[in-house]
């Protein structure tokens, strides 16, 4: 029994009876104090789409001058990931709706290792830039791949790849693209056995995001046979389940990379590539991690960033901190962070940048007493 008990009394007036609690004077209840969560509309002015549509208008409004170049690299940009959006949304639906999720999850245990490996290496070959790859990890996470294995992709895909190497060779030469594509196979190899270690301890339990397009379960496997049924169009409920998930993921990753690549035309546009370029110059150890603090924000993609880095050599920028810039630029740009974000839990995204930006500060300095 409580030790409390309320005391009743009865109403002179009414004869009624009521809790004895503080009386009150007859005076108005105090009004509510006023805050943003309470602001009309606020799930709306706050929203991803208010920024991806908001933003080319501010500069219809302020810069009328840029407003075609601005909508044209964000629009050209998107249309060239949405083939890996269409194709990512499709292969989450279709392994959804078939019950395949956890069947391709089954591939992996006891093969944690082998599965880094492949990652890694995979990732280094895969011809993917920092936004590119998001559709890819949405689609490893939902079947319940390892993280381990998913970091390891994640962290190598936006390094290097066959045209990027060729590129990176003309301009800075062979020993600095394959300096690069080591770092890159290496950083995935890195980060995918740190996450392992981690998730051993206990660490990332559940590392998708409530609501996110990787979470969520299919339609199950079938229960006479206990495999994926491929052929999900025979039955109605199965073909229910792969319309909605293909709605909710298209809806979930073409805002997400909708936000991203405005958040990137806004960067090319605004932030001069010589404006980096005079912050990142000059020689030491101190040069090298300052480079790759500059380079996780600014979004230099992999095509345009080695002309750019050469001039910066020719004028005195240490290799080393070329390399760290260069590295930390592709894994951990504003828009892949934006990308990054909508995903996954704050311990994962945390965990991702720190692994960015201390792989590219110790492939900096590798790189520079390797040469």
């Amino acid at each position: 029994m409580s030790d409390t008990i309320d005391r009743m009394e009865l109403d002179k007036d009414s004869g009624a009876t009521r809790c004895c609690g503080p009386k009150s004077d007859g005076s108005a209840p105090p009004k509510p104090r006023w805050s943003w969560k309470s602001f009309p509309g606020r799930e709306y002015i706050f929203s991803t789409w208010t920024i991806v549509i908001g933003g080319p208008l501010l500069v219809l409004l302020l810069d009328q001058a840029q407003f075609v170049p601005f909508v044209t690299f964000a629009v050209k940009a998107f249309l060239g990931t949405l083939p890996y959006i269409a194709f990512a949304v499709a292969l989450i639906a279709w392994l959804k709706a078939a019950g395949a999720e956890s069947y391709v999850a089954r591939a992996f245990e006891g093969r944690e290792t082998q599965a880094i490996v492949l990652a890694a290496l995979f990732g280094g070959l895969a011809p993917f830039c920092s936004c590119e790859v998001i559709p890819f990890i949405a689609g490893l996470l939902a079947v319940g791949a390892p993280l381990s294995a998913i970091m390891a992709f994640w962290l190598s895909s936006p390094l290097i790849d066959p045209p990027t190497l060729l590129i990176t060779a003309g301009a800075l030469g062979w020993s600095f693209a394959i300096g690069k594509a080591i770092f890159a196979v290496a950083l995935g190899l890195f980060g995918g056995f740190l996450v392992s270690m981690l998730l051993k301890t206990g660490a990332f339990s559940n590392p998708v995001k409530i609501g996110s397009s990787a979470s969520g379960c299919g339609c199950g496997a079938s229960p006479l046979t206990g495999r994926p049924v491929w052929k999900f169009w025979s039955e109605a409920e199965r073909t229910q389940k792969f319309g909605t998930e293909l709605k909710a993921n298209a809806f979930f990753l073409v805002k997400w990379l909708a936000l991203a690549y405005v958040l990137e035309a806004a960067l090319v546009t605004y932030v001069p590539a010589n404006l980096i370029a005079g912050v990142v110059g000059g020689e030491g150890i101190g040069s090298i991690a300052i480079s790759a603090l500059v380079g996780m924000p600014a979004y230099l993609n992999s095509y345009v960033a080695p002309p750019l880095l050469a001039g910066l050599m020719e004028q005195g920028m240490s290799a080393g901190a070329a390399m760290a810039f260069m590295i930390a630029g592709a894994v951990s740009s504003i828009p892949a962070m934006a990308a990054v974000w909508s995903l996954v839990k704050p311990q994962v995204f945390a965990t991702y940048l720190g692994l960015g930006f201390a792989g590219a500060v110790l492939s900096g300095l590798i790189f520079q007493l390797a040469i």
